[in-house]
């Protein structure tokens, strides 16, 4: 038997994504956002409120997105539940230090295993309470010991955490667990 709910965005898995930016002054910025995605092949879209963050995008056009971990938990979850516009250097108080993006100037945070650099291409329906923001991927910053065999980054040794928006929660992402593009070749 199943049973019905009311219309609510649980849409699953959902990313926790740490979006990265300078205030006025140059100091590092953080926000937990879980409302992103792909939007193309080499662009996401994230939806943002009204946050120091989306001021930050607005004056500079650029941002990094990195992902959370089981590891960065703690401090994911706090520079999302306190506001730059309150705490000034909320960034030093989670823990975390960073250097400044090789392609966009916006802050790489060290303690995550892949960020994106990115830069806006677009905002969809902006208004005073925020806007859909389209932005172009522009490099991909991956920590080396996050990486497989081939090169490529591994996202199972990145022990990534996605949220649960039904029960406010993070869980940990798991395993490998078949290959796209061919396992359903058994079923041809």
């Amino acid at each position: 038997m199943k049973k019905n709910f009311s219309p609510k965005a649980w849409l699953l898995p959902q990313p926790v994504l740490i979006i990265g930016t300078y205030d006025a002054e140059g100091t590092p910025n953080a926000m937990n956002a879980a409302w992103g995605g792909q939007w193309d092949m080499k662009q996401i879209m994230i939806s943002l409120g009204a946050h120091a963050t989306t001021e930050n995008i607005n004056r500079d056009g650029v941002f990094t997105v990195a992902f959370a971990t089981e590891e960065t938990l703690v401090g994911a979850d706090y520079v999302g539940l306190v506001s730059g516009k309150k705490q000034h250097d909320k960034v030093a108080h989670a823990g975390w230090s960073s250097e400044r993006g090789e392609h966009v100037n916006a802050p790489v945070f060290d303690c995550f295993p892949m960020t994106f650099e990115c830069k806006v291409a677009e905002k969809l329906y902006e208004s005073e309470t925020g806007c859909y923001l389209i932005a172009d991927i522009v490099n991909i910053v991956a920590d080396e010991k996050y990486l497989a065999s081939d090169g490529k980054p591994d996202v199972e040794k990145m022990n990534l955490i996605t949220f649960d928006p039904i029960h406010n929660g993070y869980i940990a992402l798991g395993k490998r667990v078949g290959d796209a593009f061919s396992a359903g070749k058994a079923l041809k």
